[in-house]
């Protein structure tokens, strides 16, 4: 068999080629620590390592957006709090303004400071998170959902959507609540009604406070009575009562309801109460409604109205009783987010915490698909770097193997 010249230069050529390359991936695997660096070293690992990669990606995004619900959680926690404490004083302010001992100008100080708390609440309600978004504007992108107009007037360019942030695959959480129901559409009076003095009364009658008894009778009737009632007093404190269609309110029997009221005393049917002080004129009447509303920002400026009034304290009273009651929906509504907040933010600890755990055990998964073992990588990097060398070594050996350099 001939081996010519040609050939051996070949092999030896093709054989250093082949230990570079190989010295080549070794050294990038020293280099790098990986022993997958493109999807030729290991097709199958190489899989592996893509869909670790991805999981972890969802996982750290998802991280990401629970660190920022967090804080916004936690402002809108801080800002609620504040709006909670502002509403305690608006309520003591409402119960020293009864106090029949005051004087005019004592008065016009209860409504200053009323006026202030006002523009703090509104000023809270505009509050931003980190990135400058509303806290409490829905899912609008208005950056100041609340704006006064004239006399005070609050409105609320936000809507009633609630913002979401997403903390897992298919599982989201709250992140910012709607102003609407916060500040503008509270219950007004209990929640299920609210029961006013007439505006003409002229007697001493004050409503005090009032609650549903009985939840079956009283939505039964309320099915029917066009949605309220007028209770009409004589003057030794007779009462009757008509439904909003001007109809005599019915028993079971089929007789018309009245009784008679004594100071101090209470007027029950349907399956309410109203509790009440003072004497009623003839003619005087409380009015009950339900589903009614009222914003807190109209609440304090009926209670800066009513102190700059001059009324009666009867009047005032009754005007006083009945903010005061809106205060108190008002921070049950704030009570309820508050607790919602609070089952937001151990949601997303939760969940932060498992992702902490998730990424360990993701993390290493990868190493061992990728990752290469130091210290093989090393020693087979030596290895292939002295059989380079002997390989080059053995190429210049055979070179000089010629006919011509023995005949020299």
């Amino acid at each position: 068999m001939r081996l010519s010249t040609a050939w051996m230069y070949q092999q030896s050529l093709t054989t250093m080629l082949s230990q570079q390359s190989a010295l080549a991936v070794t050294q990038n695997q020293v280099d790098t620590g990986n022993r997958i660096n493109v999807a030729s070293d290991d097709p199958a690992g190489a899989g592996q390592v893509v869909s670790l990669n991805h999981v972890i990606a969802a996982n750290t995004q998802y991280s990401t957006n629970i660190d920022s619900a967090t804080t916004r959680l936690n402002t809108e926690a801080s800002t609620l709090s504040s709006v909670n404490s502002a509403l305690d004083t608006v309520r003591t302010l409402g119960l020293q303004a009864v106090n029949g001992t005051l004087s005019d100008s004592d008065r016009q100080s209860i409504a200053s400071q009323l006026s202030q708390i006002r523009d703090q609440l509104v000023q809270l309600a505009n509050t931003t998170d980190s990135n400058g978004n509303a806290l409490f504007a829905g899912t609008s992108t208005t950056t100041t959902p609340f704006q006064v107009g004239a006399n005070g007037v609050v409105s609320y360019s936000g809507n009633g959507g609630e913002q979401f942030s997403a903390i897992g695959s298919g599982l989201q959480v709250v992140t910012g609540d709607s102003g609407a129901g916060l500040f503008m559409n509270i219950p007004q009076g209990n929640g299920s009604f609210v029961a006013n003095a007439g505006s003409g009364n002229i007697g001493t009658l004050v409503v005090g406070s009032n609650s549903v008894t009985d939840l079956s009778a009283w939505s039964s009737a309320l099915a029917g009575s066009g949605g309220g009632y007028t209770i009409t007093f004589d003057a030794d404190g007779n009462w009757t009562a008509a439904d909003a269609n001007g109809n005599p309110v019915l028993d079971s029997s089929g007789n018309a309801v009245t009784g008679t009221y004594t100071d101090g005393g209470s007027i029950s049917f349907n399956g309410m109460t109203i509790a009440m002080s003072g004497t009623p004129a003839a003619g005087d009447t409380v009015s009950v409604a339900s589903g009614q509303q009222q914003d807190v920002f109209s609440t304090l400026n009926n209670m800066i109205a009513a102190l700059q009034g001059g009324g009666s304290d009867t009047q005032l009273t009754n005007a006083m009783n009945r903010q005061i009651e809106s205060i108190d929906q008002a921070q049950s509504a704030i009570s309820a987010t508050q607790v919602a907040i609070g089952g937001r933010l151990d949601t997303l600890t939760q969940q932060q915490g498992t992702y902490s755990d998730l990424n360990v055990t993701y993390q290493t998964a990868l190493s061992d698909v990728q990752g290469a073992d130091a210290y093989t990588a090393i020693s087979n990097l030596s290895l292939q770097s002295t059989a380079l060398q002997a390989t080059q070594q053995v190429f210049a050996q055979v070179k000089s193997m010629s006919l011509f350099n023995y005949l020299k």
